[in-house]
């Protein structure tokens, strides 16, 4: 598939395992961070332990910034807190997730829920990550005007 972004930031994404407290799951999974650039660390190296939580490197993915997606990047950067969103997929079995995307979208974040078994979560966006892509948005955004079509009230031909 040919992509159509005009900017690729590549990352690396740091998830939490922590002791589950139920009968349901022994662990719970969430991604914490998200760390620029291409770490050297393998997929699913162990980083941190500290009691029951376990950070793991979950390997990289790329955030592709795509010019008609600049005011949603736009809203993101001025929420106060940019966040990115982690996408990942159950595999049921070792590793027990695969890493599927990051985006800086929040559309295109809250899209991923859409998969009811996937793990996505917002994360903090990095400094330097906000620094690219507020680039990226005084570089490629065109503000549009809203245009209201005017709707037909004649009714259906007869």
């Amino acid at each position: 598939m040919i992509s159509t972004a005009l900017e690729r930031i590549s990352v690396g994404v740091v998830v939490e395992r922590r002791k589950g407290r139920s009968a349901w799951a022994d662990f719970l999974w969430r991604p914490i961070s998200v760390l620029a650039g291409n770490p050297s660390a393998d997929p699913w190296t162990p980083l941190d332990r500290e009691g029951e939580v376990t950070l793991f490197y979950a390997g990289e993915a790329v955030i592709e910034l795509h010019r008609t997606e600049t005011a949603n990047y736009r809203d993101n950067l001025a929420s106060g807190s940019p966040a990115l969103w982690v996408n990942l997929r159950p595999t049921g079995s070792e590793p027990p997730y695969e890493l599927l995307a990051v985006t800086a979208d929040p559309a295109e974040g809250e899209a991923f829920t859409d998969a009811g078994s996937n793990l996505v979560d917002a994360v903090p966006m990095p400094a330097s990550i906000v620094e690219i892509v507020e680039r990226f948005v005084a570089a490629h955004h065109v503000e549009r005007p809203f245009i209201k079509r005017q709707r037909d009230r004649r009714g259906p031909p007869t």
